[in-house]
């Protein structure tokens, strides 16, 4: 079963979502982001949870990654796709573009960022060559391709900490390194996964230009507009390609 683990402006799946049931919150890691919902969209079996919380209250660094991916692997959950709200930084990443990434460069501090941590578990060391899975990046590819909706097949996601923004010259640093966007909450989400072994994508929504790439200030108000209109591209992808996965 496929897993939509929900970013910043996507906190349902709207009223074509029927609820069958719905997971335990608590786990041996602590407390879910939300209730995990388990139920169909129109026809197809998934699991939805929104990371920041159902009202959007629970900021990057706080998420509890483990308790989420956790909690979605005992459900029997082998497909994750994670929807990140980001701000462009190459050419080809403009407010509004969808892009699913191949990398992802971590800068985030201070998160639990492992299940084995070495307390109760022997120490596991985890291939993380290509963080996401070629299998789901290629599933949204072509849904995108069947929908006529525009995706940047690459990019590499660089995870800050948050929640403020970067600074321009943080932002040059990043650009430096080799990412075309940046975003707070792809780690250790996607390493989390890949410790489970659930196949793990990200669908990431430009809503800005990060900071310093224009000769201006960031507009909050302008990425909340950008957010909203973006979700209505992102929500018939992610429901092709959760028909895909069924298959």
């Amino acid at each position: 079963m496929l897993a939509i683990i929900g970013g910043s402006g996507l906190y349902s799946l709207g009223d074509d979502f029927e609820l069958q049931q719905q997971a335990d919150r608590d786990t041996p890691c602590g407390e879910t982001s939300a209730d995990i919902l388990q139920g169909k969209w129109q026809d197809v079996a998934l699991a939805f949870l929104p990371r920041h919380g159902p009202d959007h209250k629970i900021p990057p660094h706080r998420i509890n990654y483990r308790a989420n991916l956790w909690a979605l692997k005992n459900m029997g959950i082998k497909h994750i796709i994670a929807v990140n709200a980001v701000g462009g930084i190459s050419t080809d990443m403009p407010p509004l573009t969808l892009a699913v990434p191949d990398q992802i460069i971590d800068y985030s501090s201070g998160r639990e960022n492992t299940f084995f941590d070495g307390d109760d578990t022997l120490v596991k060391h985890i291939d993380f060559s290509w963080p996401y899975s070629a299998q789901l990046r290629g599933i949204i590819t072509e849904v995108g391709l069947q929908l006529g909706q525009p995706l940047v097949a690459f990019g590499t996601y660089g995870a800050t900490n948050g929640p403020r923004l970067e600074t321009a010259a943080e932002v040059e640093r990043l650009q430096a390194d080799g990412c075309t966007m940046v975003g707070m909450t792809g780690m250790p989400e996607a390493a989390l996964a890949r410790e489970l072994e659930i196949e793990y994508a990200c669908l990431a929504l430009v809503v800005n230009w990060a900071a310093g790439i224009e000769d201006r200030t960031i507009s909050m108000q302008e990425i909340l507009a950008n957010m909203e209109r973006g979700m209505h591209q992102i929500k018939p992808l992610l429901l092709g390609a959760a028909r895909l996965v069924q298959k």
